[in-house]
């Protein structure tokens, strides 16, 4: 004897499992691709300087009193061609810049430094009261 209520029903396919299942695939097969491919290491030149304004000169065209201020590929601070200590260039840049007002202090660093480098000694540079300062390019 067959009750009504049994006649009718239709089987239910429950996907809560499955979706389980296949979620578990994808994650393994992601964290596995993200294995495989490793970090690359890419070497990517700077982008050359095609032209611009020169820091040195205001708007009206005058000369702006300029302090240059490098860093050798050692990694060193020079002024005037000779290595200088960080003591001696913060107060070499404090004293022209209460001389001049409006004089820009130019960084040239060597094109083998890292930017971590040549970030490291803008900080100084911008430290010691700088708020004018370049950072110059050379296209050779």
């Amino acid at each position: 004897m067959k009750f009504r209520s049994q006649q009718n029903q239709l089987p239910e396919v429950d996907l809560v499992p499955m979706m389980d299942v296949l979620m578990s695939v994808l994650t393994f097969f992601i964290i596995i691709s993200m294995t495989l491919t490793g970090q690359q290491v890419m070497n990517i030149a700077p982008p050359e300087a095609q032209g611009g304004r020169d820091p040195a000169l205001s708007d009206s065209g005058k000369k702006v009193p300029t302090l240059i201020v490098g860093l050798n590929a050692q990694r060193q601070i020079v002024m005037n061609n000779v290595p200088a200590p960080e003591a001696q260039v913060i107060t070499s840049v404090q004293d022209f810049l209460v001389k001049n007002p409006t004089g820009i202090v130019i960084l040239k660093a060597d094109r083998s430094l890292t930017y971590n480098d040549v970030a490291n000694v803008l900080e100084l540079l911008r430290d010691t009261g700088g708020d004018r300062i370049s950072l110059s390019v050379s296209s050779s």
